[in-house]
């Protein structure tokens, strides 16, 4: 079974205005986002700043969430860094802190990424899924590559719909967007859903676009192509309006 099919969000982390982490506001966003149909929570993503957060801020954050959405909802961590070493140690904090599974982005300038990940899968007590996104990592992962990697299912921010359909002729695994405009594509393809940041701030939207809702998939990617113009902190002001949430971020404070 798919560790779960619709869509999920890629998180904000949500600060008080000194920096400090305001976990349990971002766990009751969490949970809000799950009442509106958010059918997974991805925590210390890309959109979530992972790259500010300690290792004690990530094991605050799994926790605190995964105590405020609905038990039927995982909880993915991000656990990507430089090194499989480095990855396997945020893995394995991560399922102790309660997490249900982990996201790790490829790592950057490796164009063999299965060493890494084989590191990481070995951490791993729960279901691990690969993260290319060559935006924030190059170069990514090849996709013929995918079907020697011991993870259970990828999310892809490439935003590349060739390469998706690629991926959905080669890969058995979960197959998730992380590209908000491909969303209405997956749900076409019978991918199991999308991981994505404008879940944030257009959760049903999001939800109508993968069901096949052409005019939710044009809102839906207006709005996040007017939130990436300035990330991440775009997404946490389109957030606060919408929920009346923090829009500080970590990311050169």
């Amino acid at each position: 079974m798919a560790l779960f099919t619709g869509v999920g969000v890629a998180l904000v982390t949500l600060f008080h205005p000194d920096g400090a982490l305001d976990a349990p506001a971002t766990a009751d966003l969490a949970a809000r986002l799950t009442e509106l149909g958010v059918r997974c929570v991805l925590v210390a993503g890309t959109t979530g700043e992972a790259a500010t957060l300690t290792p004690a801020d990530r094991d605050e954050l799994v926790a605190a969430v995964r105590a405020a959405v609905p038990s039927d909802v995982p909880v993915l961590a991000g656990a990507g860094a430089p090194t499989g070493r480095q990855a396997a140690e945020l893995t394995g904090r991560a399922f102790d802190a309660g997490a249900d599974a982990v996201l790790a982005l490829s790592p950057p300038g490796v164009a063999d990424p299965r060493p890494y990940y084989e590191a990481v899968a070995k951490a791993a007590t729960g279901p691990l899924l690969a993260y290319h996104f060559p935006g924030a990592s190059l170069p990514g992962i090849p996709v013929e590559l995918l079907p020697e990697l011991p993870v259970s299912g990828l999310k892809d921010s490439s935003g590349d719909a060739a390469r998706l359909l690629h991926e959905r002729e080669v890969f058995g695994g979960d197959l998730y967007t992380g590209a908000t405009s491909l969303l209405s594509l997956c749900g076409t393809i019978g991918a199991a859903g999308g991981l994505v940041a404008a879940a944030n701030m257009a959760p049903e939207d999001c939800v109508a676009a993968l069901a096949g809702d052409g005019a939710a998939q044009v809102r839906a990617a207006a709005a996040d192509r007017a939130a990436a113009a300035d990330f991440p902190a775009a997404y946490k002001r389109a957030t606060a309006e919408r929920f009346g949430t923090s829009v500080v971020t970590r990311v050169g404070f």
